[in-house]
């Protein structure tokens, strides 16, 4: 009867599953239905669709006895149309069959990617133009543009947000200052000038999603939002440093552009219906660019039509308003570059010359140079017994989880008072959490072994921390094991200047290529994202933050393609504010083909491992905001290309269509290794086969440099991939602006994999930089 029992537990099990699955699709949660272009005008005056006519459509769909769910969490009808509402999963099917649907799919929860950056971006590089003056352009330029900082909000009595010397508000500014219990409206002026707050979508333990109100107010409660928006367009502060570390004079990249703030974002992530609807609102409003330092999850990436990053920049992109986004922090990793749709500028993170480090002395007189922020009260006058997690376990703890500091696994009685040695082989247990078990231990301090994170300075406060690679830390643990009473002391931070070499790509730093499609190289760019000074919340947060005797800075230090990000939008704010008639793709071209591959040692840009980097980590290189002023040449990318990306990438005719509500018809041979042929600032080929004739790519530039110019190309190119222009000189002349070329790759004696190269257009002033990656099968 044994046989009998086996299939009774197996329709058990298949019962339960039904249920379950009959359960959860009777469930309601927060989708988002995206319904394209709001009108066929592809402007900031736009038929608006009535909330009316989007309720209409739910109540077509959701049965009468649940009318109380026939409501709109969010209405967009600005840029693009669509709504989000509580759906179940056969209600959401339903729709996203009925005409005019574009895509609906769960409102997803995106995350947060979390001074002396801008002067070495202009001048340390050794690349400022000559006879530029960037003061001068800066105090000059047009206080007229508008950068909307989509994330947790701002801190409005921040320094970087006065408004002392600004103009008017521009008259075609159409946002509002929100009020909330803690924010008014004199708390916007003429730097700040807008700031909303939305509902925020918080999810619990059970996957359960509801909607709750904020706190009812624009202001920063995180911080995060706060340093974003003083990156890209802080005004000048005289004598800004966290606690003395990094003094000197803060400003953002556009320190004359005004700031429009929307807040999205809680600490535990952001509703990426909410961000929809912020950059729904952001367009309306007036802005020229978008800032947003957040994403999702680089093991969940949604396609272009799925991801409300994409399709909010998508349409904010076609009324000319440029959207800038983090590239992500799951680096060192490829294929974990986010934010990668083309119409979306991606950054990367570097460092800038300057570094915190804390210094190890062990007993034997050896000492280390660690990294890291501590304000320690420790000295060299007193030495503290030296010991590694792994010899004071825990009863019953394992080894290799007191060798990593879990929560739990030390024996507080073996580690008070003394100086506790962690490594990070499991890295699912963060830096700050190491930090706490020892310190709730009662420790007097720590140093961490972390090759992979070493170059990221970590924020401990007032206790004891530095962070050293893998050589620095064997000869520790190496010490530790020599004697009977390893001593050591851990001495407060003191900043290095004039750190080299510099830039490199961050550890962190998400790398390309994109998940989607290898055919468009990701990340575009790179900018500073490692111990950026920028205004922040001026308290207190954690116990022991805030040194003795001070008070909490106005001012912190903090890494992240986060922070990165707002460094591109200030540049692009700033060349907009020159450029007044230029497009978001000609200010993202100006960006891309003048930015610089060397360090300032110059030598090649190298990642933390101190390999030659490559463009799928650094894009086509860091960014030079005063070079990119005076381009030559760019590249327009426009909406017909994105739309035959989107083609070549496989969605239909009707999608593409219903998308900017036109008659576009998807070319008959609509294929992905076509998307190399949009006309974009680099060129990635992700499949050429050695056998093959050679792969032929066009792209076509417009002169924004003198009238009568001609240029010749210069290619730089592995040993074995053949790489031809044609024509390889362009000449312009008044009633020639734009000429289109051809590149031609051929690989039968390359090495397989990733080759990377260089096209360069120069006429005598000007060096027009296109990357190319091209893999050989």
């Amino acid at each position: 009867m044994e046989w009998l029992q086996q299939f009774l537990n197996f329709l058990f099990v298949a019962s339960l599953i039904i249920i379950t699955t009959a359960i959860s699709d009777q469930t309601s949660k927060p989708y988002v239905v995206y319904m394209g272009n709001s009108s066929p005008n592809n402007n900031r005056v736009q038929d608006q669709i009535p909330e009316s006519d989007h309720l209409q459509l739910l109540s077509s769909i959701i049965p009468s006895e649940e009318s109380e769910r026939i409501a709109l969490i969010h209405h967009f009808s600005h840029a693009f149309s669509g709504f989000s509402a509580m759906l179940t999963e056969s209600e959401a099917s339903a729709l996203s069959g009925h005409d005019g649907v574009v895509s609906v799919f769960p409102d997803p929860v995106l995350k947060l990617h979390t001074t002396r950056s801008w002067d070495f971006l202009e001048s340390d590089l050794g690349l400022k133009p000559p006879h530029v003056n960037s003061k001068t352009i800066l105090q000059h330029s047009s206080s007229d543009t508008i950068i909307a900082v989509i994330d947790t909000g701002i801190w409005p009595e921040s320094p970087s947000f006065r408004d002392e010397g600004i103009g008017k508000i521009p008259s075609r500014w159409k946002g509002v200052c929100m009020e909330g219990h803690d924010f008014k409206k004199s708390n916007c002026n003429r730097k700040l000038i807008g700031a909303r707050y939305y509902n925020i979508q918080a999810t619990s333990g059970s996957n359960q999603t509801q909607i709750e109100a904020t706190k009812g107010s624009p202001r920063d409660s995180v911080g995060h939002g706060t340093h974003t928006a003083s990156i890209a367009a802080g005004v000048y502060v005289n004598n800004a440093s966290y606690y003395g570390l990094a003094q000197g004079t803060a400003r953002g990249g556009s320190p004359s552009t005004r700031i429009a703030a929307y807040k999205t974002c809680s600490e535990e992530g952001c509703s990426g219906a909410t961000i929809l609807k912020a950059i729904d609102d952001a367009v309306k409003d007036g802005v020229d660019v978008i800032s947003i330092s957040i994403g999702l999850s680089s093991l969940f990436q949604s396609d272009f039509l799925s991801d409300p990053i994409a399709i909010g920049a998508f349409h904010a992109e076609q009324m000319g308003v440029m959207v800038v986004c983090s590239a992500g922090n799951d680096g060192p990793d490829p294929f974990t570059v986010v934010n990668t749709a083309p119409w979306i500028f991606t950054i990367a993170a570097s460092n800038i010359d300057r570094n915190f480090q804390s210094t190890i002395i062990l007993g034997n007189g050896k000492y280390f140079q660690g990294t890291g922020i501590n304000f320690s009260n420790l000295t060299l006058s007193k030495m503290h017994r030296l010991v590694f997690g792994e010899q004071v376990a825990a009863k019953f703890a394992p080894a290799s989880e007191a060798r990593n500091c879990y929560p739990g696994s030390l024996d507080y009685n073996k580690i008070a008072g003394n100086i506790v040695v962690c490594v990070n082989d499991d890295p699912t247990v963060a830096r700050r959490i190491k930090k706490l078990v020892v310190q709730d231990a009662r420790a007097v301090g720590i140093i961490l072994i972390d090759e992979e994170n070493k170059d990221i300075p970590f924020d401990a406060g007032v206790f004891p921390f530095t962070e050293v690679g893998n050589l620095e830390g064997h000869q520790i643990l190496q010490y530790i094991n020599s004697t009977k009473n390893p001593t050591a002391t851990i001495l407060p931070t003191t900043e290095v200047a004039r750190y080299k070499p510099s830039p490199i790509v961050a550890s962190f730093s998400s790398r390309g290529p994109s998940s989607f499609t290898e055919n468009i190289l990701k990340p575009d760019v790179m900018a500073p994202g490692i111990g950026i000074l920028a205004a922040v919340i001026p308290k207190s947060t954690d116990p022991g933050s805030v040194p003795i005797g001070k008070k909490p800075s106005s001012f912190g230090i903090k890494s992240g393609t986060s922070m990165a990000c707002p460094h591109v939008t200030g540049a692009a704010a700033f060349i907009k504010s020159v450029h007044q008639n230029w497009s978001p793709s000609m200010i993202k071209s100006a960006l891309m083909t003048t930015a610089t591959n060397y360090n300032n040692m110059r030598k090649p840009l190298t990642n933390s491992s101190n390999y030659i980097a490559d463009p799928h980590e650094i894009g086509v290189g860091e960014i030079n905001p005063l070079r990119a002023l005076h381009p030559g040449l760019v590249f327009e990318t426009n909406v017909e290309d994105y739309l035959r990306f989107l083609c070549y990438n496989g969605y239909s005719q009707k999608k593409v269509r219903s998308m900017l509500k036109t008659n576009f018809n998807c070319p008959k041979n609509s294929s992905e290794d076509l998307i190399s042929n949009i006309n974009y600032p680099s060129i990635s080929i992700s499949t050429l086969k050695r056998q093959q004739k050679p792969k032929v790519i066009t792209r076509t530039v417009t002169n924004v440099g003198s009238l009568n110019a001609t240029y010749t190309a210069k290619v730089s190119s592995p040993e074995g991939l053949v790489v031809k222009v044609i024509p390889n000189k362009l000449v312009f002349s008044e009633g020639v602006q734009r000429i289109t070329y051809k590149v031609s790759f051929f690989g039968k004696e390359a090495n397989g994999g990733y080759n990377f190269g260089s096209l360069a257009w120069l006429d005598g002033h000007h060096y027009v930089l296109t990357v190319f990656a091209v893999k050989i099968e």
